[in-house]
């Protein structure tokens, strides 16, 4: 008897990827399923552009595959695409109105290499315009609704952000995984408030090339997925090194999968103690506690340690990144593609296409940045924000002559509502734990550890040596285990 279309969508990708191969089902059937539910869900808003023309004939092309024992190592998978990353003759606007009517004639070598590998294109996902944003609120096609909701109320939540959309896609499940982008904590944040698993890679570990840049020194794409094993799973196809991109490093890409399971017992784990701010739920560090009970029950040693510059690091991040962002973003004038203000000449049309194209957030980190990098203030904010940087790194490596992981919460809090944070600062804060890991280039997972008092999500974040993806994957399956499954209650 074949699997119905309902349970179809509730497989995981390990779970698809089996079925597949045993001709449970095809690929057709498996990607019908994933559009019927999607056309089911559009009011959580994941999706900008849909696919399916283009789904359904590659799901053809993966069931050819299959049939002649041809099989990639995720042929037939249906996933969902961040609008950020190119991908050739479809929708890549970074959800912003300043690239209206983009279509890239090249494709991400992120999204190329899944292709390669047989996956199944659904559609390009919402997000934070040019990934600014922590709570998908800033993108030119509206709010994207976090399919979970409080207890005993139907109130809408935000996802996250930036890579709102690929969270709420893989809790809803109107795809099997998704592709993200973590700058600040765009992964890692999303992911913890939906109940999923989200890993940012050691920058340069996947290629941003054919990705649309935020802040250069910061961006690295990664998965989000349901489980730990489908991140390591997805995380395998879309990291490589790349001649086009000089920041990737040309490091073998282990088999991510092969350490699920292994047991933890004599890793060491560290509880860093700046990591207790003041203001943070009881709930985020009871949450906490538990993870690192749930590691030491498992034989893991906890061990205090200390990163004396962590309270540095939101501020320099918020003068690295933005200023990063002036420079990328200078690109976007109305001469070459995208929105085309007309002005009384070339100066004023570059003015009305930017004041028009970018949205509010976008345009207030712009002018940061430019104010940052100007003659008479770069050496005071700017330079020093990178020297910041570099002592941030040296507390991590100075850790890691005594740790092999690191242990945190995700999130100084669990998911809040549209319009509940209107002060700018107030939402940079949500980034508290997770931009460390960016601003020294580690990799970090945010894996599911619980439900708030209220029944919303709560995530643990991992960080881990650079290039050192395994043991972040080997110690969150373990918490995974411990904290055991929750799914978004289904109410669209």
């Amino acid at each position: 008897m074949r699997t119905t279309m309902i349970s179809l969508t509730s497989l995981t990708i390990s779970a698809a990827r089996d079925g597949l191969k045993k001709k449970s089902f095809s690929s057709r059937e498996l990607t019908e399923a994933y559009l019927d539910a999607m056309s089911k869900a559009r009011i959580l808003n994941a999706y900008i552009v849909e696919t399916p023309e283009q789904a359904r004939a590659m799901a053809d092309a993966s069931d050819a595959r299959l049939a002649k024992g041809e099989a990639g190592a995720l042929e037939g998978i249906p996933l969902g695409i961040k609008d950020l990353f190119a991908t050739k003759g479809v929708h890549t606007q970074a959800a912003s109105h300043i690239l209206d009517g983009f279509k890239p004639t090249y494709e991400s070598t992120v999204t190329s290499n899944l292709w390669r590998d047989g996956a199944v294109m659904l559609g390009k996902l919402n997000m934070d315009e040019f990934a600014m944003g922590s709570s998908n609120e800033t993108s030119y096609y509206g709010n994207v609704i976090n399919p979970w909701r409080r207890r005993n109320s139907n109130a809408a939540l935000v996802p996250g952000g930036s890579s709102g959309g690929s969270a709420t896609a893989v809790a809803a499940h109107i795809c099997a995984g998704a592709t993200a982008t973590d700058t600040g904590g765009s992964i890692r944040q999303p992911a913890a408030f939906t109940v999923t698993v989200g890993i940012k890679p050691t920058y340069g570990r996947c290629s941003r090339w054919g990705v649309v840049a935020f802040a250069s020194s910061l961006d690295q794409a990664g998965p989000i997925a349901r489980d730990v094993r489908d991140a390591a799973i997805l995380l395998k196809s879309m990291a490589s090194v790349d001649p086009k991109d000089t920041t990737s490093v040309d490091q073998p890409v282990p088999d991510y999968e092969a350490v699920i399971g292994k047991p933890i017992k004599g890793l060491r784990v560290g509880i860093p103690k700046e990591y207790r701010v003041d203001g943070t739920p009881v709930e985020i560090d009871a949450l906490w506690d538990k993870g690192a009970r749930w590691l030491k029950e498992q034989g893991a040693e906890i061990i205090e340690i200390s990163l004396p510059h962590t309270k540095y690091t939101l501020p320099a991040y918020y003068i690295v990144a933005p200023a990063e962002a002036s420079s990328n973003l200078a690109r976007y004038d109305g001469v070459r593609y995208g929105l085309r203000v007309p002005g009384d000449d070339i100066v004023s049309m570059y003015e009305n296409t930017r004041a028009a194209g970018f949205g509010r957030e976008v345009q207030r980190r712009v002018m940061i940045g430019t104010y940052v990098l100007s003659a008479g203030y770069y050496d005071a904010y700017y330079v020093r924000a990178q020297k910041v940087r570099t002592l941030i790194k040296q507390d991590f490596d100075r850790a890691w002559s005594k740790v092999d992981v690191v242990l945190t919460p995700a999130t100084p809090s669990p998911a809040f509502a549209p319009g509940e944070i209107t002060d700018p600062v107030q939402m940079y804060l949500n980034d508290v734990f997770t931009v460390t890991v960016n601003m020294a280039g580690l990799p970090g997972i945010s894996v599911p550890g619980g439900l708030s008092e209220r029944g919303l999500p709560m995530g643990l974040q991992l960080i881990g040596k650079p290039f050192d993806e395994k043991t972040l994957f080997q110690v969150g399956y373990a918490i995974e285990e411990a904290a055991g499954k929750f799914e978004a209650p289904k109410w669209w």
